[in-house]
């Protein structure tokens, strides 16, 4: 495939979803600029990252620190904002703060320490995100709903770091806008005691007009983008 004809392909699926964004902040009586749109890359080459930043794209969004490194250094002097959206290892943390702007998958005081560390050791400032796991499934991470406080307390008082909200994925198989709906509410509590930490990461590719509908800032958006990922082979 040449560079022109990939070009065309991310162009149409961006207009395809900036139209789903326009019509379900229309629907939310919400404006368009409350809303962020990361562009997740995972598995994708660094070149597409590059079409996505001259088509506008300002955040990128990854979830495997290997691949991220790389690419965040393949694509430096873009002027993009990285976000780390998956799952991630304290030993992880160091290489993570290296690159990463916003880390939206913080679940445990362990994790927030290694952060810690590693951003003032950089001297960087990374926003977090607290991942509250809304199906109880411990294998897709999170802290369970009535931990969030204690751990968004842990992170606004943490060097380094600085809290910026909450971020959720919908439970498989449920109800999309319920659950965004009670993430709403945990982030509210968040806002009440903390009230700059006013990020809500929710809604992915099949999901976004119910995570606009609740309150939703920030949406991690890949397949709708990008196309269909391969399987990856490890």
């Amino acid at each position: 495939m040449t560079e022109a004809t990939r070009r065309d392909e991310i162009a149409a699926g961006l207009a395809r979803v900036e139209a789903e964004i326009a019509e379900a902040c229309r629907a939310a009586g919400r404006a368009r600029d409350e809303l962020t749109l990361i562009a997740v890359s995972k598995t994708y080459p660094a070149s597409d990252v590059r079409l996505l930043a001259a088509l506008g794209v300002t955040d990128v969004g990854e979830n495997r620190d290997q691949e991220a490194a790389a690419k965040a250094h393949e694509c430096a002097g873009l002027g993009l904002v990285w976000h780390f959206v998956g799952q991630l290892q304290t030993n992880k943390a160091r290489s993570v703060v290296g690159y990463a702007d916003v880390v939206h998958s913080v679940d445990r005081p362990r994790l927030v320490a290694a952060l810690s560390q590693e951003a003032v050791r950089a001297g960087r400032e990374v926003v977090c995100l607290v991942q509250v796991a809304l199906d109880g499934d411990p294998g897709r991470g999170g802290a369970r709903p009535q931990d969030v406080p204690a751990l968004a307390e842990a992170l606004a008082a943490a060097p380094g770091l600085r809290l910026g909200g909450v971020m959720a994925v919908a439970p498989l198989g449920g109800e999309p806008g319920r659950a965004f709906a009670e993430l709403r509410k945990i982030a509210q509590t968040v806002r009440d005691a903390h009230p700059g930490a006013d990020v809500i990461s929710a809604g992915m590719s099949g999901d976004m007009s119910e995570a606009i509908a609740n309150g939703a800032t920030h949406l991690r958006v890949g397949t709708a983008l990008l196309g269909r990922r391969k399987p990856l082979v490890r």
